[in-house]
């Protein structure tokens, strides 16, 4: 296979990171992209995704979600507010890459502790700058997501050699990713307030924001690993159970839809988001599918079904449910129906038990870069808690 290469400048990324090594982009159909190095210098193998957020750039870096994903930023310039010790999302960055057109020159926040550029360095994050990223985007809405690769200084070689490296990876169709990202031991948050209700947390790859909007709402949450059972989820005596988003394909995530299955047959209150949907659309009896360039972004309108509300949403996910706005399907454990979409093309963002007990979103209620338009869905949770058997049995 020869490799076609894209014409990019790469003067302002090696500005920004201090040298000047040459670095390229490789795509598996043989694209490639040239620009210098940002971040680490060295190589690095992934799937190319785009993320159209003007903002958020640490939130996302920091995201489980994207473990094994090259992300590429759609917002021209990266980097203004630099690197703070507030906006982590877990406890590093978790991209495989990072791809930029115009990196800021120098950081300018009053809360900045660093550069963005400093973090890649510091956690061997091996990035790249100067690339036309809207070129770079629009062969990618067009081919959809694809292996690639980034390389820098020693590991650059001949195009056809690194074509090569980039399709010797493997697929995310089939990638189990959630044991990577997940806790090792349980942990618990404390509520902010008097204590409300108890949840567990599945963390299939969960934002510190999450426990953090529980714990506002009087909500003690006790997160545990993805491969935690049934049983003891069911020893801590929880009012509710939440799924997590997090990384790679949920057609290999027969472990977590068993407990999930447990779950609704102990009718124990259940909220999922993003991989969590996924999860709960699985033990519903759903299928799931591989989209071809997914979403990734903070600007998605989703349409709720029963309300006709439509919310701004945050998402990031490549793989979606099948089904259709407002379709009812029979479960083992009563009606279920599919409650949100996307106003863009039609997917699945929302299924749920038409009794309440439990529903799930795709998309990101609780990105702490924004928008915040369906925070409420926390509340919905805690309202549903209230009269779930945990609840019922306090009362006894």
């Amino acid at each position: 296979m020869s490799a076609v290469s894209g014409n990019d400048s790469a003067g302002g990324g090696g500005r920004a990171t201090g040298g000047h090594d040459e670095a390229a982009l490789v795509l598996e159909d043989g694209r490639v992209f040239r620009g210098a190095a940002y971040g680490a210098v060295g190589e690095t193998l992934g799937e190319a995704v785009f993320c159209t957020a003007m903002t958020g750039y640490q939130e996302t870096l920091t995201d489980p979600s994207y473990h094994r994903q090259i992300v590429v930023a759609t917002a021209p310039q990266i980097g203004n507010t630099g690197w703070n010790d507030e906006d982590d999302e877990s406890g590093k960055i978790w991209v495989a890459g990072y791809v930029v057109r115009d990196p800021a020159r120098r950081a300018s926040n009053w809360r900045a502790t660093g550069t963005l550029p400093e973090a890649l360095q510091r956690q061997h994050v091996v990035g790249i700058a100067g690339v036309d990223t809207r070129a770079l985007v629009r062969h990618l809405r067009t081919r959809g997501s694809m292996k690639a690769g980034i390389f820098s200084g020693a590991a650059l070689a001949d195009a056809d050699e690194l074509v090569a490296r980039v399709n010797g990876q493997p697929s995310m169709l089939g990638a189990d990713l959630a044991e990577e990202v997940s806790t090792d031991s349980l942990y618990t948050i404390e509520p902010v307030g008097d204590h409300r209700f108890t949840v567990v947390a599945v963390d299939l790859g969960i934002k510190t924001n999450t426990p953090r909007m529980f714990a506002e709402r009087g909500i003690r949450v006790h997160v545990v690993p993805s491969t935690t059972s049934i049983d003891q989820i069911l020893e801590l005596n929880p009012d509710g159970v939440f799924l997590s988003n997090g990384p790679g394909d949920p057609a290999t995530q027969d472990g977590a839809v068993a407990v999930t299955r447990g779950v609704l047959e102990k009718g124990v209150p259940l909220f999922g988001i993003c991989f969590g949907n996924q999860i709960l659309g699985r033990a519903l009896g759903r299928d799931t599918y591989k989209m071809k360039f997914g979403h990734r972004g903070i600007n998605i309108p989703v349409v709720e079904h029963d309300t006709g509300r439509i919310s701004i949403t945050a998402q990031n996910h490549g793989f979606a449910l099948e089904g259709e706005q407002g379709e009812r399907f029979d479960t083992p454990f009563g009606k279920a129906e599919v409650s949100h979409v996307c106003a863009n093309d039609g997917t699945v963002e929302g299924v749920r038990l038409v009794d309440g007990r439990a529903f799930s979103v795709q998309y990101h209620p609780e990105a702490a870069a924004g928008p915040h338009d369906a925070a409420y869905l926390f509340d919905r949770f805690a309202g549903l808690m209230e009269g779930g058997p945990a609840a019922q049995r306090k009362e006894i």
